[in-house]
């Protein structure tokens, strides 16, 4: 009996924070046909929904000009962003996995620019390597096909 060897795949990760596409590029030249290799799912609600907790604030023992205990608002968390955030760094990981694994041959990352953002910095060295492409959009809500097109545009 003969082992089964995997080549190492020719990834394009289409992303946002709440949905990433994994698709294998079957073609050998240089157009995609694409084939879905996995799909993630993040279900993240709207911070409204995530949070109900006031912002804090910060007391000093001295405020402006001397005058005591200076009150501050803080910033109100987005837990929404946290959450695309958090989801982007999952990838990144799985993407790494696959590196490691030396499952993964090239990559084109077409993700929101807050996403494409997060997984520049949380992709290893050796992953970001083998990325050939980064496009700074949103195509999670189009078929394969319009995917394919829109690469080869």
């Amino acid at each position: 009996m003969t082992a089964k060897t995997h080549r190492p795949t020719h990834l394009v990760l289409v992303a946002d924070g709440s949905k990433a596409l994994f698709l294998r590029n079957r073609s050998l030249s240089n157009d995609y046909r694409l084939e879905v290799e996995a799909v993630l799912e993040n279900d993240n609600p709207p911070t409204r929904e995530q949070g109900t907790d006031q912002p804090g604030r910060a007391i000093s023992a001295s405020g402006a000009n001397g005058s005591p205990n200076a009150q501050s608002g803080m910033e109100q968390t987005d837990w929404h962003r946290l959450g695309k955030e958090r989801f982007a760094a999952s990838i990144a990981e799985r993407l790494d996995a696959g590196t490691k694994a030396g499952t993964l041959a090239s990559l084109v990352i077409v993700a929101s620019p807050l996403v494409l953002g997060t997984l520049r910095k949380a992709i290893s060295k050796e992953t970001a390597h083998l990325v050939r492409a980064e496009i700074a959009k949103d195509l999670t809500g189009m078929t394969v096909a319009e995917i394919e097109k829109a690469l080869a545009a």
